[in-house]
């Protein structure tokens, strides 16, 4: 997501906070929130698909692969 977006989002929470928002203005709104959302969780995913745990036994499990769908390149 770009700043400007992410700047966009704060302008219109603020507006709304001191004289409110005209409908167009809400709609944008929920259409940038709902982008910065999807943003965060594809970041959060691709984060946790790249971590690697060592078993007691010594092996290593990827949860990339056993949980997120990740497959073997």
């Amino acid at each position: 997501m770009r700043q400007e977006d992410i700047d966009r989002i704060n302008t219109l929470y603020h507006k709304s906070q001191s004289v409110g928002l005209t409908e167009e203005e809400k709609a944008e709104q929920d259409r940038l929130r709902k982008a910065y959302v999807a943003a965060i969780r594809e970041s959060l995913r691709g984060n946790l698909n790249n971590i690697s745990i060592k078993e007691k036994d010594g092996t290593i499990t990827d949860l990339g692969k056993k949980f997120g769908g990740v497959k073997e390149v």
